[in-house]
C-alpha cells in the first residue's frame, strides 16, 4: 500500500522510500541542503562524485561553496542524500540526484528513463549535528521543509510533461512548491538558520538557486556523472 501503486509519478521519505519505491523504474534522491546541490555543482563542471556511506568516523562535512569550480572526481559522504544513492543503487532502477538547481533538467531526463518515477526527499537526521561534531550516530528521520520543496520541484517539472498521473503524496508536494516563496522557506527552515548560523550562508545562497543548472547526475557503478 505505501508503495503507491497505480501512479506514474511518486513520492516517499528516507531509506523506507527507497524501499517502498524500489518498484519504480526511476528513482530520483533529493538532499538540497547539501548533498545534492554539492553534485550538481562538480557535475556542472563535468566532474563527478562518488558517494560513500557516513558513519560515526567520517570527518567530513558537505560545503557546496568549496566545490564551485571543482573538476574531476569528488567523494562525498553525507548521513542522507549519499547513504540514499547508495541504497538506491541496490534496486537496480535508474537513479538520479536532484535539487532545486536542476529540478528541471533531472526531471526531462527522468522521463526518458522511464515511466514510473519515484521521488525521495532525504530529511535530516534528529540528534545528528555534523557541523559541530555533535551526535554522530543515525536518530529518526526528521522532514525537511527544504527537501520537501526540492521534490515539490522536480515533481511540477514532471507533472508539466507528463499525463499527470500523481499520487497524493507527489501532488501535495507540487502544491507546496508552487504555493511557497521557496528563496524564503529554505533560508528560514531548521536547516538554512542552521548553516547560515554557522557561517555557511554562502552554501545556501547556493541550493535556493532555481532551474539554474543543466547538469543531470546519474549514478552509474557507484558514480554520479
Amino acid at each position: 500500500m505505501f508503495s503507491q501503486e497505480g501512479y506514474q509519478l511518486r513520492l516517499e521519505w528516507g531509506p523506507e522510500g527507497v524501499t517502498a519505491l524500489r518498484g519504480c523504474d526511476v528513482l530520483v534522491v533529493v538532499d538540497v541542503l547539501s548533498f545534492t546541490t554539492s553534485v550538481d555543482l562538480v557535475v556542472g563542471n563535468g566532474g563527478a562524485v562518488r558517494p560513500s556511506r557516513w558513519g560515526p568516523e567520517s570527518g567530513k562535512t558537505l560545503r557546496p561553496a568549496s566545490l564551485v569550480g571543482v573538476t574531476g572526481l569528488v567523494e562525498l559522504p553525507s548521513p542522507n542524500g549519499s547513504n540514499l544513492c547508495a541504497l538506491a543503487a541496490g534496486t537496480g532502477r535508474h537513479v538520479l540526484a536532484a535539487c532545486l538547481r536542476n529540478a528541471s533538467a533531472v526531471a526531462r531526463r527522468a522521463t526518458e528513463l522511464g515511466e514510473t518515477i519515484g521521488v525521495i526527499p532525504a530529511g535530516e537526521r534528529w540528534g545528528l549535528d555534523v557541523l559541530r561534531r555533535g551526535p554522530r550516530e543515525f536518530g529518526p528521520l526528521r522532514v525537511a521543509a527544504e527537501d520537501y520543496l526540492g521534490a515539490g520541484a522536480v515533481l511540477a517539472a514532471l507533472s508539466g510533461s507528463s499525463s499527470g498521473q500523481a499520487s497524493p503524496e507527489a501532488r501535495l508536494a507540487v502544491a507546496a512548491f508552487r504555493g511557497t516563496d521557496v528563496v524564503a522557506a529554505v533560508r528560514d527552515s531548521g536547516s538554512g538558520r542552521e548553516l547560515i548560523g554557522n557561517g555557511h550562508a554562502a552554501d545556501v545562497d547556493l541550493a535556493v538557486e532555481l532551474d539554474v543548472s543543466d547538469a543531470v547526475p546519474v549514478l552509474v557503478d557507484g558514480v554520479l556523472r
